[in-house]
């Protein structure tokens, strides 16, 4: 697999896209930063309540929690206990690389021979300030100053409530408490609290960022210093997740990096940016931050320790890390591709395979990007994995024996867990069901036994499942399929849709009546009230299918009804505003389907009337896309209507924000006092108003509202990375990425 990923990766930076209708110039693959969570959990409960970090010059780090203090060795993968007389509150480093420790019961100072307690301070240390020569040491009972081994107690009645404390630069230093911050001079003492002097006068953090400013955080935000006179404030509508603000630092790249109890916002000259959710951190309390030579964050939570590491990396090396992904966690017999279960939530070292009602959606998703990849670098392995991707949909049909069914998906028999198992639906509950929603079906046996009785086949297949079918067919049949494999093709888009046909244009299960999703007919969208919200998508969808059957085929029968379709039925209308937008109907589901739909008929449709009438409706479902951030639906959009892509600078924007990390945390956006919270554009689910960056909210698979502000399932399960190979490898074959 190593050697197969490394010559993928050279294949990726070197293939040269022979059947690419290349429109223009495409972007550069130059190297992004892509930063990486990597956590650090320590041995116990009690130490993964940090309080305090710090790195030393020779890059270890130093934290301080509720029972001691711990170090993490450059090159260790333990932590080991320095000190564990009991909790400690600060650690820092002091001149010629010395490590101090402010401790529950005094001063402690980590030099070659081990720790040495400092004598003369016995009552509780919460901060330290490193002064050139010398170190402040503040606690509830006094402060002190330490120089060359002595210690004088400081008489100025600082705040026993002391929280950061920062040199000043001209031999004093600033003092944050929770009753003001002081700024010790060489001349005298001055405090701030009053009415515009801070945001509040409970004070927490302290750094300088790169103009010299002073940052001081606290309860309500963040008020900015130049010398001793107040510039301007940072509040929660300004980029902060949380009022609370516990900690400031400067980053290596001059960013400022505020730690709250909902997570980290870093503010910089170009806006500011939000990690948060297990995906980023151990805990969104966080504490103190710290940073590394090589640029890694090191963050303090109350659940431990989470480094944020910078990896500098081109979109070709991301593509090739999921494809990896991919392979090794997100395919199963008989080779479809879907998400994962993982026993441990967000442990990958251990998964399981499960199934799902759109497996074949996805994998006919999968089948279009292998088809793509394989168009623009002519690897052979993208071709042969299309191949088996081709043939387990194709299996989809032929294990329910029938002439053109489809199952949903299908599973080992020896399976005992799977989604929606058979169950016995009594008259009561089909009664509550059926007054809930009135198109519901009665689907009591859904898993059924293959004839060689290898498989559980799933039925009541719907609609997605047959436009994930027919679009990675045709990408497929276009771009992968060799001479031998095409009829192949043809007979199976044929059989299923001669299938539908033959069943008045629904999809007929084994019971003989039309599945809950599988309707196309004139009668139900045109003459049913309750189909009228399928009306404008599924008229698309069963216009591509016959379609791609006249294309691949010849066989007149197809276009005959295709025309009937159009001109007779009414589905000319229907498709011109096929995207609805009642916020009572609005599915995202619907966009994903409507873009694979559209590449179909963009793609084979010749009559110039017919064309204008595609244009009129993709236009009209773009207008209402466009904002989602989607690469999938704009680099679909750019290549129906033969031009570059309008957002192309965002839809790269995406693809390198992005995490790595394909888990399914549980991101809530909810709450956080930086994001506004509504009902549009949809009516059922909580929204945020503005959209989120990929790095702040949940992964998205083009199906969801990325507006939607609570995402996830507490890392129970991970994807496999297709929604955004899917518009990579699009992007390298149009020629928009280079």
């Amino acid at each position: 697999m190593a050697r197969s990923l490394a010559l993928a990766v050279v294949l990726i930076g070197a293939g040269s896209a022979v059947h690419s209708p290349r429109l223009t110039a495409g972007v550069a693959d130059v190297p992004f930063v892509q930063e990486v969570h990597v956590p650090h959990p320590l041995p116990t409960e009690g130490a993964n309540d940090v309080r305090a970090i710090e790195v030393d010059t020779t890059g270890a780090v130093w934290a301080a929690t509720a029972i001691g203090v711990y170090v993490l060795r450059p090159g260790a993968k333990e932590w080991a206990l320095v000190l564990d007389q009991g909790p400690a509150y600060a650690v820092a480093l002091g001149n010629a690389g010395s490590i101090w420790i402010g401790a529950w019961d005094g001063l402690y100072r980590v030099h070659q021979d081990g720790v040495e307690k400092v004598k003369g301070i016995a009552q509780p240390v919460s901060v330290l300030c490193s002064l050139g020569d010398s170190v402040m040491a503040f606690g509830p009972d006094g402060a002190w100053c330490v120089r060359d081994g002595k210690v004088v107690s400081l008489g100025t009645p600082y705040s026993k409530a002391p929280r950061d404390a920062v040199p000043d630069g001209e031999g004093g230093f600033w003092l944050a408490t929770e009753v003001g911050l002081y700024h010790q001079r060489r001349d005298g003492l001055r405090l701030f609290r009053g009415p515009g002097q801070l945001v509040s006068a409970n004070a927490r953090a302290l750094a300088f960022a790169p103009d010299g400013t002073l940052w001081i955080g606290g309860l309500g935000g963040i008020m900015i210093y130049r010398g001793e006179r107040p510039l301007r404030q940072i509040r929660p509508k300004d980029g902060l997740p949380s009022a609370w603000v516990e900690c400031v630092e400067r980053g290596p790249d001059g960013r400022m990096w505020v730690g709250t109890r909902q997570g980290i916002s870093r503010i910089g000259k170009g806006g500011y940016s939000v990690r948060h959710s297990r995906r980023w951190l151990l805990s969104d309390d966080v504490r103190d931050i710290a940073f590394g030579p090589d640029g890694t964050a090191w963050i303090a939570t109350a659940s431990g320790v989470s480094a944020i590491v910078p990896k500098p990396m081109t979109l070709a090396e991301k593509a090739a890390h999921f494809l990896h992904v991919c392979y090794r966690r997100h395919l199963r017999e008989p080779y479809l591709v879907e998400q994962c279960l993982l026993p441990v939530p967000g442990d990958t070292s251990r998964w399981e395979p499960m199934d799902t009602d759109n497996d074949g959606l996805f994998t006919g998703m999968y089948l279009a990007m292998e088809s793509f990849r394989y168009a623009s670098t002519q690897d052979s392995e993208a071709r042969e994995r299309a191949h088996r991707a081709f043939e387990a949909l194709r299996f989809l049909q032929e294990v329910t024996g029938t002439p053109g069914f489809v199952a949903r998906t299908v599973i080992p028999a020896t399976w005992k867990r799977m989604a929606d198992p058979n169950r016995r639906i009594s008259e009561h509950q089909w009664a509550d069901m059926h007054v809930a929603n009135p198109r519901e079906k009665r689907v009591e046996q859904r898993w059924r036994l293959s004839r060689d009785k290898k498989w559980l086949w799933k039925g009541d297949t719907s609609s997605d499942e047959i436009t994930g079918h027919m679009f990675g067919y045709h990408c497929f049949y276009r771009l992968a399929a060799d001479d031998a494999t095409k009829p192949k093709v043809r007979d199976q888009v044929c059989r299923i849709v001669d299938y539908i046909i033959d069943g008045g244009y629904v999809l007929r299960d084994l019971d003989g009546t039309h599945t809950k999703w599988g309707v196309w007919s004139p009668e139900l969208l045109n003459g049913d009230p309750d189909w009228i919200t399928e009306q404008g998508i599924n008229s698309v969808e069963i216009l591509a299918y016959l379609k791609l059957a006249h294309h691949l085929s010849g066989n007149e029968k197809y276009q005959q009804e295709y025309l009937r379709l159009l001109r007779e039925c009414g589905y000319a209308e229907n498709v011109r505003y096929a995207k609805t937008v009642d916020p009572a109907w609005r599915t995202h589901i619907d966009d994903n389907l409507l873009a694979q739909a559209y590449l179909i008929l963009f793609d084979l449709e010749t009559d110039a009337d017919l064309l204008a009438l595609y244009r009129q409706s993709i236009d009209w479902w773009y207008e209402q896309v466009r904002d989602e951030g989607s690469p999938f639906f704009d680099f679909v959009y750019a290549a129906c209507i033969k031009q570059q892509p309008v957002q192309l600078e965002r839809d790269i924007e995406y693809f390198r924000d992005t995490p790595l990390d394909l888990v399914c945390w549980t991101i809530d956006n909810s709450r956080r006092e930086d994001v506004e919270l509504v009902r549009r554009p949809e009516l059922e689910q909580l929204q945020t108003a503005r959209l989120l960056p990929p790095s702040e909210r949940g992964l998205m698979r083009w199906d969801r509202n990325p507006w939607q502000a609570v995402w996830g399932d507490g890392g129970r399960t991970e994807r496999p990375g297709t929604a955004w190979l899917l518009p990579y490898w699009m992007g390298r074959y149009y020629g928009w990425i280079d």
